[in-house]
């Protein structure tokens, strides 16, 4: 099996702002190359992120933005498989070249999330994120670290095709169909909860702030992505998402009621994600494209 994972992390609830990338690169199912390196986002670094992943704005003083290593990301992306776990590194790469008008690389992306709710039944609606995998695979690893992430995303992609006896084609193709094949005739029926065939089916997702889209569209583009949508943050809450404008106002000060009970949860460990509304849109749009 060839291909590459990838990783990224972020300087704020802004995707495009990428402040590590993490690389491993897969050469007949085996660790080739690995490759890692701090980048200047060129943008705030908020005080949630950096409990998370310890990057600082010191940290990234003198290392390339995203433009300059846009080159050796060329060399180990284009014409290849790249494997990351959940869309967030996909948006966010996305989302950086977008920023900065740059080309998308030519590359298959295939997100081992999926891969693993349809390797193994007991994570196929809960449990799958990065952390809780590995732990279930017994690998060990340093979790927020890109590289290290990147590594344990392609463990899981190998460990799924051990235990699939499928390749990486056939994991491309797998991915596209049902979690539960049998249950082929029975996604229209679901309609309150979050599409179980969806992407991020498992999550919980909550809407403050200004959007442009109607809540109730929004509310709608989520569950058809598979999350769930409450009305309010709560300890179950996975994703927040934020409108663009109240990201972005006074570097993230004057936040809405919604906002700073996310924070809370987090400061407690919670685990919430907090993204903008164009990331949101940006997720629905992969989502459909690899639907």
């Amino acid at each position: 099996m060839n291909f590459i994972a990838l990783d990224v992390e972020t300087a704020n609830a802004d995707m495009a702002s990428i402040c590590q990338i993490g690389i491993a690169k897969y050469i007949d199912g085996k660790l080739a190359e690995e490759w890692s390196s701090l980048i200047d986002p060129e943008d705030y670094f908020d005080f949630i992120n950096i409990d998370i992943h310890g990057i600082t704005e010191k940290d990234v003083v003198g290392y390339p933005t995203f433009p300059e290593i846009t080159d050796k990301l060329s060399d180990f992306m284009n014409n290849e498989v790249s494997v990351c776990h959940t869309h967030f590194d996909r948006v966010s790469i996305n989302q950086a070249l977008t920023k900065y008008g740059l080309k998308e690389f030519n590359t298959i992306w295939l997100d081992s999330a999926r891969v693993t709710r349809r390797a193994w039944p007991e994570l196929s609606c809960r449990g799958y994120g990065l952390h809780n995998v590995c732990n279930f695979l017994g690998y060990k690893f340093k979790h927020h670290d890109a590289l290290e992430d990147a590594k344990a995303a392609g463990h899981i992609l190998l460990a799924a095709s051990k235990e699939s006896e499928l390749d990486i084609e056939g994991w491309l193709k797998r991915i596209n169909q049902p979690i539960d094949p049998a249950n082929i005739g029975t996604r229209a029926a679901i309609k309150r909860e979050g599409n179980p065939e969806g992407s991020l089916y498992g999550e919980v997702m909550v809407f403050t702030g200004a959007l442009e889209i109607p809540r109730r569209e929004a509310a709608d583009m989520a569950s058809k992505i598979g999350c769930q949508v409450g009305a309010s943050v709560t300890n179950k809450t996975t994703l927040l998402v934020v409108g663009d404008w109240d990201v972005s106002k006074l570097a993230g000060h004057e936040k809405s009621s919604k906002h700073r009970k996310a924070e809370l949860l987090i400061s407690e460990g919670i685990p919430i994600r907090i993204l903008r509304e164009t990331d949101f849109k940006e997720m629905v749009s992969s989502s459909d494209e690899i639907a």
